[in-house]
């Protein structure tokens, strides 16, 4: 394994040392080379194990997390590798890169360590921007479930059409595999696309698959077949989300028993509908929902929004990272002036833009609601908090929901500087300060 760092080392300083424009025109024979040297050094890995991979613009982390469960449920040792994080077994730790599928030699290193470890499967989060590096090569899928499509990532695909492409070319990856199969979420506008491909099996799977749907803050519950879930995951979107990993189950020949049992063995997932809990002893009618959520597309924030329908919202957002998807950003605001109470906008992973300007493009879309801007995400957090305290009654309910980064373990600043960051975190510790200074802890 220490020979591929060297040999990644020597491709390191071939690519410094080699013209800028002779290295884009064999950027793509670079990269897939790098890919098939990485399965050669680790000896293809992933046909020892059954690969199922997980793509779309929302609701990837999560689903990647319902099919672990159910295999578990089932009996199997699994490994899974997603924007959260990285487990082997019982052993696991956070994905600290702030990238949902790595490249080089990292992914097929982690799947031969899978399979020493005895494992049987591995579930893999499959991102659009790591197919020009040719990432989601030699992971010889076995399935792949397609949850949805949004505007995404516009800037570095060139175009809404470049973007289905690349997740297409993920789905392309199970031609011609027997027993492979596609399971693609048909109530969003691209799923046929996934089931016209030449893949053998083919599995749609919809919300009008589900009976006695009810979601609410707390939670979902649906019947589906014999299965009545009863989840501790809120939002119809999950209910979706829960929909795609049992059409995978099944597929699988896993029991509706257990795979009723893996879905509900689920408290939460981390910085997705993350509800911050309070301390103990305290009364009653003082707790609020403090809720994370990793929120960026228009699309989710509405939904994280619908969800607290009967709430008075008090909503951080800071919506979008610098330098990319510019055009959301009004949208973003529009959408917390229409569902939110009270907004304040802070800032989220600025790159080498200027925070404030990332911010007043956001500020454009909120015309009624009143808005604040505080830059230091941590004074924003800790001010939604006492706002949200100084509201909260018994006949009047209140959420602080703090969207856009859910467990990115970093604020990117600028020239590729980072300050390490944790919303559920930060939220725990400014909660816990302002209850030790009104003398509540």
């Amino acid at each position: 394994m220490q020979e591929s760092k060297s040999l990644e080392k020597i491709l390191n300083i071939g690519r410094k040392i080699i013209p800028k424009s002779l290295f884009k025109f064999a950027q793509p024979i670079y990269h897939y080379k790098l890919a098939l040297l990485g399965a050669v050094i680790y000896s293809f890995p992933a046909r020892k194990l059954i690969v199922i991979g997980i793509t779309g613009t929302k609701g990837k982390t999560t689903t990647v997390e319902l099919v672990n469960a159910i295999l578990e449920s089932a009996g199997y040792k699994t490994a899974l590798a997603s924007t959260l994080r990285y487990k082997i077994g019982d052993k696991e730790w956070r994905n600290m890169f702030k990238m949902t599928l790595r490249g080089r030699f990292f992914t097929q290193k982690f799947l031969r360590q899978a399979v020493d470890s005895g494992c049987t499967h591995a579930i893999i989060e499959i991102s659009s921007e790591g197919v020009p590096q040719y990432r989601h090569k030699f992971l010889f899928l076995d399935a792949l479930i397609f949850t949805n499509l949004a505007p995404e990532h516009i800037e570095s695909h060139g175009s809404y059409e470049k973007y289905l492409q690349a997740k297409l070319s993920i789905a392309k990856e199970l031609e011609g595999r027997e027993k492979a199969v596609i399971i693609a979420n048909i109530d969003d506008k691209e799923g046929e696309n996934f089931l016209e491909l030449n893949i053998k099996n083919k599995i749609p799977y919809s919300l009008h698959d589900a009976i006695a749907v009810k979601s609410t803050e707390k939670g979902s519950s649906f019947q589906i077949g014999k299965i009545v879930i009863h989840s501790k995951l809120p939002g119809i979107f999950n209910v979706s989300n829960m929909l795609g990993a049992i059409a995978y189950g099944r597929f699988a020949g896993i029991s509706p028993e257990k795979i009723k049992k893996g879905l509900e063995e689920i408290n939460f997932i981390r910085g997705r509908m993350e509800k911050i809990n309070w301390p103990t002893g305290l009364p009653a009618d003082m707790e609020f929902d403090i809720v994370v959520d990793y929120a960026h597309t228009p699309d989710s924030l509405k939904a994280v929004y619908q969800t607290y329908n009967k709430y008075k919202k008090i909503c951080i957002l800071g919506n979008t990272g610098g330098g990319r998807d510019k055009w959301k950003r009004e949208e973003m605001g529009k959408i917390a002036d229409k569902y939110c109470d009270q907004i304040i906008l802070t800032n989220e992973d600025p790159y080498d833009e200027d925070p404030m300007e990332i911010v007043e493009g956001v500020k454009k879309g909120i015309k009624r609601k009143p808005c604040e801007i505080i830059i230091d995400r941590r004074e924003a957090i800790n001010k939604a908090i006492r706002l949200a305290m100084l509201t909260q009654t018994d006949q009047n309910k209140v959420a602080v929901l703090i969207t856009g980064k859910g467990t990115d373990p970093y604020i990117m600043g600028p020239k590729g500087s980072r300050q390490e960051w944790d919303d559920a975190t930060v939220a725990r510790e400014e909660l816990k300060r302002i209850l030790k200074n009104s003398n509540h802890a």
